[in-house]
């Protein structure tokens, strides 16, 4: 009975060291795959503008001007979406009823079936989103939820909501970081114009 008992508590004990060396692997192993854990603000703010400059963000969310090599970001106005003092264009073209798309020359808005739509401002301007919490970002970044509530619209294209809902948190919170760290624009960007309206 006393050999049993030892046994049995043996087992236990190996079956428990096991679990704590599974735990403690499985914790070094996110840890690794989530590297921005450790850094520090201004490190993840860095990895947020890498983030926003690959992904190619300013293409649609920055006011251009032509240049000598072409369209150039208006710095001042950089991520501040579709200018409000801008005219809005009538989009007649059949090409639309047809499925296609048409951009502004700057590409800050964009026609096609769904109507008009206009770049947002990513700017921490409260015409932006220097009122949004982190969630509110995550949700309008990943699931598409226009300023990240949830019983708003869907974001309009060419927004490409699905090439980031799986992204990671940690690298959506890295862009939220960066952009809550550039200069503010006043810029009420103006609400979509459906079908109907063009």
């Amino acid at each position: 009975m006393k050999k049993v008992n030892l046994i049995t508590l043996l087992s236990v004990l190996i079956i428990c060291v096991f679990v704590v060396i599974s735990c403690t692997e499985n914790q070094q192993e996110s840890s690794e795959d989530n590297p921005i854990t450790d850094l520090n603000l201004e490190d993840i703010i860095k990895h947020g503008e890498y983030l926003v400059k690959i992904m190619g963000c300013n293409d649609c969310h920055s006011p251009k001007k032509m240049g000598a090599d072409g369209p150039e970001i208006i710095t001042e106005l950089m991520l501040s979406g579709f200018p409000s003092d801008r005219p809005i264009f009538e989009f007649k073209d059949t090409l639309i009823k047809n499925g296609f798309t048409m951009f502004y020359p700057d590409l800050t808005a964009a026609a096609g079936p769904w109507g008009i739509s206009f770049a947002g401002n990513l700017t921490p301007d409260e015409t932006g989103i220097g009122n949004w919490s982190e969630e509110q970002f995550i949700k309008a970044f990943t699931q598409g939820k226009f300023k990240g509530l949830d019983n708003s619209r869907m974001l309009l294209p060419p927004m490409p909501v699905e090439n980031y809902k799986n992204m990671k948190n940690e690298d959506v919170v890295a862009i939220f970081n960066y952009l809550k760290s550039i200069k503010p624009v006043s810029n009420i960007v103006p609400s979509p114009i459906s079908p109907n309206e063009m």
